[in-house]
């Protein structure tokens, strides 16, 4: 039993995290309209379509998340050791607060890999637009 609910585990958390990519690039896709298409209604409609969407999408991966919980309490009672496919169960015992979630992205946000590209981009950002 504990293989099938292995292989449903895998199985889920490969499509949860495939929505969690299908949101950043909607994201993307929001941010492009917004800075590409002059203001006006069809930038109104386009973002509040691609932000419905991204709601359509994270139901889907709340819908994912309650099952892999359940998936994972089979697995525990099955005899699977407390640290194998336990991610979502884990992460919702030990969730910190919303003060510990934006502490924990702020120190994301100031590593060095993840900072550079936006510190050259904002830089470029503000040389445009106090040049010219």
């Amino acid at each position: 039993m504990n293989q099938i609910f292995q292989q449903e585990w895998v199985a889920l958390q490969n499509k949860y995290e495939q929505y969690e990519f299908l949101a950043l690039f909607n994201k993307l896709a929001a941010l492009g309209v917004f800075l590409v298409l002059s203001p006006g209604r069809l930038v109104l409609v386009l973002l509040a379509l691609l932000w419905l969407q991204e709601a359509i999408f994270k139901t889907y991966q709340a819908r994912l998340g309650e099952r892999l919980l359940k998936v994972e309490q089979g697995l525990r009672e099955g005899g699977l050791p407390s640290l194998g496919m336990q991610l979502h169960s884990e992460w919702q015992a030990h969730r910190p607060g919303v003060g510990g979630l934006l502490a924990q992205y702020l120190s994301q946000a100031l590593r060095p890999s993840l900072a550079c590209s936006y510190v050259i981009l904002l830089a470029l950002a503000l040389y445009r637009l106090f040049a010219w």
